[in-house]
């Protein structure tokens, strides 16, 4: 990271539908996040935080004409997001290390940028995807990508910011002007140089993108797009807005990109990635938080406020995320099972078949949702000789305290759940996933954000 420059890309805009009466525009934004460090071989853990809107100590749904505006910056060991709104308040971050992949006994810095990526948007909070309005992302300065102009692949390994071509720079020196930025072995020209006289592949169908561009583009689809401030160690003069004619008569000038300002908006996300992004943002979606304790949120059309239940509605644009927090939860399993039992019990549960133990986890007195009522005992007894069966016990049992909580929500008059997305610790035990999928009825799969301490609130 030391020594590196980041350069900011342009913006893409994500939902492309006409705007319904009521609803703001969609905006572009550059959005600036600043160089993190770590240190050499340091472990970066993901960290979100979700920060929530109070006006007058009362909570506050977040309104129809809220905007957040997403920014990736991609640095030299990872990368990290900030989602801000207009006034620049941070609405959630986290960060990334880069997965080690290898190719060739190489780092494939492709597949592991593009993993990167991908994996960002996915921490992205879920409530909040329906917010964001534009994205954009930036990488480090002169890191050099030759793809195919086709299909937009990688027919080179990457050249990374401080790479060095000495090779390439008595030939660039003596095309550009003295002292240009280009001449330099680390330039994004002279890298281009190399590749052009070093590689024996055929070079009809080749583009050359940096790092910002070509990550924009596994996103927007549109290919060969950069901006005036990456493009500046290739040659482009930001002053004349173009490129030099000296670069121009060069043989190699076809593989260079169309460029256009930092912040300019290219278009929308891909229809897919935007379907991917937007996962939740439907009535009938619902996300369950297995951390510590259960919580559930349910996008749904209806506002559903009853006490008796400890059921609550935060306003989301024009629907409302219903739903409560039970006091069951994987902290009762932490008191009885160490991780690595849950892990090697969870191994032998058949997930098809049935538990007949009726529990009621919890840790102490009193339970919140979906029964409000402060004296209700734990129960977690009898307790079978195998613990297979016991753990098999309280992960349906709580599953079981998860379904109540759908119908009950269904009752009271809000949109039906059709499908469940789930975040926290138990997200990643696969066959506690298939007992709630058996019991619930409905499709359940790992939600796009998975820490315990999100748990789909929108407030601290």
């Amino acid at each position: 990271m030391l020594g590196s420059v980041r350069h900011s890309s342009i913006s893409i805009l994500l939902y492309p539908s006409p705007l319904k009466p009521g609803c703001c525009s969609s905006r572009k934004l550059n959005v600036r996040t600043q160089p993190w460090t770590n240190s050499a071989g340091k472990s970066v853990k993901l960290r979100t935080v979700v920060v929530g809107c109070k006006i007058k100590n009362q909570e506050m749904g977040f309104q129809a004409s809220e905007r957040l505006y997403l920014g990736m910056d991609f640095g030299t060991s990872g990368a990290r997001y900030a989602l801000i709104d207009k006034q620049g308040t941070i609405h959630a971050e986290g960060k990334r290390e880069y997965p080690q992949y290898l190719k060739e006994d190489s780092m494939d810095w492709g597949r592991s940028w593009k993993t990167t990526l991908f994996s960002l948007l996915e921490d992205v909070p879920v409530h909040l995807c329906p917010l964001v309005a534009s994205i954009s992302l930036d990488g480090t300065s002169a890191t050099t990508l030759i793809i195919d102009s086709n299909t937009g692949e990688l027919v080179a390994r990457p050249y990374l910011y401080n790479e060095s071509c000495p090779d390439a720079l008595p030939l660039v020196k003596s095309i550009a002007p003295i002292n240009h930025t280009v001449c330099s072995g680390s330039s994004t020209l002279c890298k281009l140089v190399s590749w052009w006289n070093n590689d024996n592949s055929d070079k009809k169908s080749t583009m050359l993108l940096h790092q910002a561009d070509w990550l924009l583009w596994l996103l927007h689809g549109q290919l060969g797009v950069s901006d005036y401030n990456n493009a500046l160690k290739v040659g482009y003069d930001p002053e004349i807005d173009s490129y030099p004619d000296w670069l121009l008569s060069q043989p190699y000038a076809r593989l260079l990109p169309t460029v256009k300002a930092p912040g300019t908006s290219i278009g929308h996300l891909k229809g897919n990635i935007r379907t991917q992004f937007a996962r939740a943002t439907k009535p009938g979606k619902a996300v369950t938080s297995l951390g510590s304790t259960l919580a559930i949120k349910l996008l749904s059309t209806t506002r559903i406020e009853d006490a008796r239940y400890g059921v609550y509605s935060h306003r989301l644009d024009d629907k409302w995320l219903v739903g409560g927090a039970s006091n069951t939860g994987g902290a009762v399993l932490k008191e009885i099972f160490t991780d690595e039992q849950l892990d090697k019990l969870s191994e032998h549960i058949n997930p098809m078949k049935a538990s007949p133990l009726d529990y009621y986890p919890l840790r102490s007195v009193g339970e919140r949702f979906p029964v409000a009522d402060p004296n209700m005992e734990p129960r977690l007894h009898p307790r079978p000789e195998s613990d297979v069966e016991y753990l098999h016990g309280i992960l349906e049992s709580i599953a079981r305290i998860e379904a109540k909580a759908y119908i009950l929500l269904k009752d009271l008059g809000a949109t039906q759940v059709d499908e469940v997305f789930t975040a926290g610790g138990g997200s990643k035990n696969d066959k506690w996933t298939k007992i709630r999928e058996r019991v619930l009825g409905l499709p359940v799969s790992r939600a796009t954000q998975t820490e315990a301490a999100y748990g789909l609130r929108c407030w601290l």
